[in-house]
């Protein structure tokens, strides 16, 4: 965006909200919010609006503050339609998925992302965790932290794995599973 109009403007002006409703919870009918460099600046009522470079209405509808994911598994979306399981239990929809999970690839985790970070910002949604935690090849949580980048979303990855496999008793497959010391960043164990 160019120079604000003023020193008193804002880039980004959202206001005729049907309501809108602050962190505290306070709900203002006909609010509006006020965006300096992709960061809120400032809340208000109706009539108190500052100069902005470019205003969008939100007449009819409600805003709020982003929401925040705090737990998910973005690449399952690639497999949340396989006819084959729809119906079935969670341990039968586990088991026959590690299979399929175990060959995902950089690409497969780098478009699960952006296809997830999509529907979570379509939803409301600013800032998401994912718990990554299938690994049979090497960098995919960078394919995840990629795709969040390119987006501009928000994103936390969290580094899991799976140590027992169905050999052990476990449910993944072999080729999904990581010993403690692979799993664990050599930071941590050093402390």
């Amino acid at each position: 965006m160019g120079a604000t109009l003023s020193p008193d403007g804002v880039e980004l002006l959202v206001k005729d909200a049907e309501v809108l409703v602050t962190m505290t919870g306070e709900e203002i009918p006909g609010g509006w919010v006020a965006i300096n460099g992709g960061l809120v600046s400032a809340v208000g009522r109706p009539g108190s609006e500052p100069l902005a470079d470019e205003v969008v209405s939100a007449r009819g509808s409600l805003v709020t503050p982003g929401l925040i994911n705090t737990h998910h598994h973005i690449y399952q979306n690639l497999t949340r339609s396989f006819a084959p399981i729809i119906n079935a239990s969670f341990w039968e929809w586990l088991t026959t998925l590690y299979k399929i999970w175990s060959r995902i690839d950089e690409e497969a985790v780098y478009v699960s992302t952006v296809v997830g970070l999509t529907e979570l910002a379509l939803g409301g949604c600013t800032t998401t965790t994912d718990h990554l935690y299938v690994h049979p090849r090497p960098n995919l949580i960078d394919a995840e932290i990629n795709a969040a980048s390119d987006l501009g979303f928000r994103f936390h990855p969290t580094r899991g794995s799976m140590s027992l496999s169905l050999k052990d008793g476990g449910l993944p497959p072999d080729d999904v599973v990581q010993d403690d010391d692979e799993s664990t960043p050599i930071s941590s164990r050093d402390s």
